[in-house]
């Protein structure tokens, strides 16, 4: 269904609209013997024409080459960025909150846990209401609790309260880091993604390592309730801008989430309405497919009296109750491609916060740093994670745009995996040797170089899973990385849970050898999609297509 809902249309007369492919290129993303002919003329649903086409926007509106960012680009980095800084800004001042509050350790532990598990599951809610009410209504509603929850977070006098609002707060964080890839995929073609990829994630992973860097100056001279201040006046003024510079990328026509939505509300319209005064009940419901057509062809015969009037698609708005976030989400971890490159997503962030979380540790108990020195610390693991992602990003689209010209201009998704393999062969290696150079305690310059390497390669990585995850769900983009954001939450919060456990039973040594070992199992994940994706691909649009029929 691809009429605006401004058309004022009949669902008896409306015209056939052109039936679009699922899929994200002028192809369907198949191995070329396997791309039939015709497909080049039929539109998939991230090219259907739509007023004011966000990809078509003047090129003073996105950028004029990598050196300028488009206004778009410049505020979702910037939201991601003091997301993922509200996730550690509180780690430097743990003890004096626990003084403050006359908290205990086991109920710090569980405001840091309660942000990390909330923030990573949370984003299921945000990108479920996205596809309904748009990209800027969800910003302005998210960074508005995430300002409101904070001003109250940081006036707490109990624990209780710092749990709570620490809670919300991360709820309003968490839709930067879900939507704003949906926002670029909106506006940015599947040649540009790997390269806009990197260079909004490199603000998120920038993050986590200026967090202890800003709390820990803040909360030596000013208290520990400075860094929470911080973090509302950054949010207020976030939020001004999504306000009053942001302009919604999302179109209805391109989201098939809202398209099935749409069709299932129709469908039970029809139902309602009694056949005698409807054209469209004498050819019965409108189906669902793979794809988002659904045709509504009136009878050649005409109805046997004078119709009743049609209801016309202004009658028909879509609301959150349209919307459960659980089937997309299962529509997204039933294809075993998805599910693979999850995990292995999973496992790449489960690593990076045990990484960060135990280095603290043993930066303290080993090294004798204070709060402001581990964090210049973590600092080194932050700018390798920022050059992985800018570089693997561009290189990502390098490689895509190569294999693409041997293949005689077409592509299929996993394409995209191979750029990955290079930062396959290092990572192992670097962790290994993060993991010897700790236990030793070698000087810490050689710890700085291992951690920037280890972040580095492992962020290359990501870079070209996630916009593979992006490519391969097309009209689902914003579900597919809200369900990459829940599987990296859920394994980061576990990895945060039992890190000092297996550190104090295990040593650095050995922890980190055996986290080589998984991220063997997650590069074997990704070389099964690039080899396996394809064929589960059509698999499941099969199955797809004879359950919606």
């Amino acid at each position: 269904m691809f009429v605006p809902a401004t058309s004022q249309t009949t669902l008896a007369n409306s015209p056939t609209p052109p039936i679009p492919r699922a899929s994200d290129s002028d192809v369907e993303c198949l191995p070329p013997k396997e791309c039939p002919e015709e497909a080049q003329s039929i539109p998939d649903i991230e090219h259907v024409p739509v007023a004011n086409d966000p990809r078509k926007w003047s090129r003073a509106r996105k950028a004029r080459g990598i050196s300028r960012f488009t206004v778009t680009l410049w505020i979702v980095s910037a939201a991601a960025l003091l997301s993922t800084v509200a996730s550690n800004i509180q780690n430097p001042t743990n003890s004096l909150i626990e003084k403050a509050l006359h908290a205990t350790s086991l109920q710090i532990s569980w405001s840091l846990a309660a942000f990390i598990i909330v923030q990573g599951n949370f984003p299921l809610i945000w990108s479920a209401a996205s596809e309904i009410k748009g990209r800027k209504p969800v910003y302005v509603a998210a960074f508005t609790i995430f300002v409101l929850a904070g001003a109250i977070l940081a006036n707490a006098q109990t624990i209780q309260v710092l749990i709570g609002m620490r809670v919300l707060q991360a709820a309003g964080s968490s839709a930067a880091i879900a939507i704003s890839a949906a926002t670029l995929a909106d506006i940015y073609e599947t040649h540009e993604r790997g390269t806009m990829m990197g260079i909004f994630f490199a603000a998120p992973l920038l993050g986590p390592a200026l967090g202890p860097i800003v709390g820990g100056s803040l909360s030596q001279y000013f208290g520990w309730r400075s860094g929470f201040y911080f973090l509302v006046a950054s949010g207020g003024v976030i939020l001004a801008a999504f306000l009053f510079l942001f302009k919604d990328t999302f179109r209805l026509e391109r989201s098939l989430t809202y398209q099935v939505a749409l069709r299932r509300r129709i469908n039970s319209l029809v139902r309602l309405r009694p056949s005698s005064d409807s054209t469209v009940g004498e050819r019965g419901p409108f189906k669902e497919s793979s794809g988002v057509e659904a045709s509504w062809p009136p009878s050649s015969d005409g109805p046997t009296h004078a119709p009743q009037p049609q209801p016309t698609l202004t009658d028909i708005t879509l609301s959150l109750a349209d919307i459960n976030p659980f089937p997309p989400l299962w529509k997204i971890i039933q294809r075993k491609n998805n599910l693979a490159i999850l995990l292995a997503n999973g496992l790449v962030f489960a690593f990076s916060y045990c990484l960060s979380y135990t280095c603290t540790r043993t930066l303290t108990l080993y090294y004798g740093y204070d709060s402001l020195r581990i964090g210049l610390v973590l600092l080194s693991l932050g700018v390798g994670t920022v050059g992985g992602s800018v570089i693997g990003g561009r290189w990502s689209d390098r490689v895509l745009t190569k294999m693409k010209a041997q293949n005689e201009g077409k592509w299929y998704a996993e394409m995209r995996l191979y750029s990955a393999t290079l930062a396959m062969l290092w990572l192992p290696p670097c962790v290994v040797g993060y993991a010897w150079v700790v236990e030793k305690h070698v000087h810490i310059a050689v710890v700085c170089v291992m951690l920037t390497l280890s972040g580095f390669f492992s962020i290359w990585m990501y870079t070209s899973t996630l916009a593979y995850l992006v490519d391969a769900n097309p009209g689902r983009s914003c579900s597919a990385v809200a369900t990459n954001s829940s599987f990296r939450g859920t394994l980061a919060f576990i990895s945060t849970m039992i890190a000092v456990p297996l550190q104090e039973a295990l040593g650095d040594g050995i922890l980190y050898t055996g986290f080589a070992g998984l991220l063997i199992v997650m590069e074997l994940l990704i070389l099964l999609v690039m080899y396996k994706g394809v064929s589960w691909r059509e698999e499941c649009e099969k199955k797809e297509e004879v359950a919606n029929h």
